[in-house]
């Protein structure tokens, strides 16, 4: 008997590995290939067009020398920087609304996650740059009402504010993590605490943010990582511009692979993004022992 239970856990586990091998061959051939092959390349000037020669750090070096290096960094730390905590700022504040018991409220939770499920797409970001523009509605709205029209993309300061406003309109994703989180702190923390004379303002930074702050970590470091890959929509809304106040480091990899079809050098600037991006996860975590509560502290 314990013999054919072995017989038969043995045939499960493959059975199991099995179902895997799709997996994993898709892992390898898809990712873990292509990311290594990449490396590869940071030391080579492959070309679309040519083979390429082993050169070295000769892409690194060239990489801190290149002005448009600068730019692109600047220009996307100013878009994380402004576009991470105004979105975390709103989903939360919207969760906190859609966490109220009022008539309807499903409804209303279903229009305010409508944004997220329209996506980064390409007819959204051609919808905002038409809204934002210097005879669009935004604009013709605010000169009716007796104001003046905003250079909402003509002005370098003004179009990185621009473009980060469609990424904080998708808020779904963040709110809905949040929701969820809220819903399970228990409604006595509260009830204790306004017998104790706290006010909603001392509730919710001494209740609600404690208590919900794995989840803001969680957040916090997917939309950091979200917003330093962006590309799609600031590259149909602005091209960069104006004067390079919008180009990001992934229109400046993008420009780099398939416009000038300098692959190699691309390559070692995904590898300095990679390590940029580790280095501000690292950072992250590494302050959250100061403002994340678990459960069980």
């Amino acid at each position: 008997m314990k013999h054919k239970r072995k017989s038969y856990n043995y045939q499960r586990s493959h059975v199991a590995y099995v179902y895997l091998i799709p997996w994993m061959i898709g892992l390898v051939v898809f990712q873990l290939y292509p990311f290594l092959y990449s490396l590869v390349l940071s030391f080579t000037d492959k070309s679309m067009l040519t083979g390429g020669r082993f050169i070295g750090l000769q892409n690194y070096v060239a990489i801190f020398k290149d002005p448009n290096f600068k730019k692109s960094l600047v220009a996307t730390l100013a878009y994380v920087a402004i576009t991470v905590p105004l979105k975390l700022g709103f989903a939360l504040f919207i969760a906190v609304l859609c966490n109220q018991k009022l008539k309807g409220i499903g409804f209303y939770r279903t229009i305010v996650y409508l944004p997220s499920v329209l996506g980064g797409s390409a007819g959204v970001a051609i919808l905002w740059r038409a809204l934002f523009s210097g005879r669009g509605l935004v604009n013709s709205f605010l000169t009716k009402i007796g104001l003046k029209s905003v250079p909402w993309l003509g002005s370098p300061n003004m179009a990185s504010f621009t473009i980060a406003l469609l990424a904080v309109w998708q808020f779904g994703s963040s709110m809905v993590l949040f929701l969820a989180a809220l819903k399970q702190i228990p409604r006595s923390y509260y009830e204790a605490a306004k017998m104790d004379g706290a006010g909603a303002v001392t509730c919710f930074f001494k209740i609600t943010l404690p208590g919900i702050s794995p989840i803001i970590q969680f957040n916090l470091i997917m939309q950091t990582i979200n917003a330093f890959q962006e590309f799609a929509a600031p590259y149909l809304i602005t091209g960069g511009g104006p004067l390079k106040s919008t180009y990001l480091y992934s229109m400046l990899l993008y420009d780099n692979a398939f416009s000038f079809m300098k692959m190699g050098y691309a390559s070692a600037l995904s590898w300095i993004f990679f390590l940029i991006i580790a280095v501000v996860t690292l950072i992250i975590f590494g302050t959250s022992k100061f403002w994340v509560f678990n459960e069980n502290e």
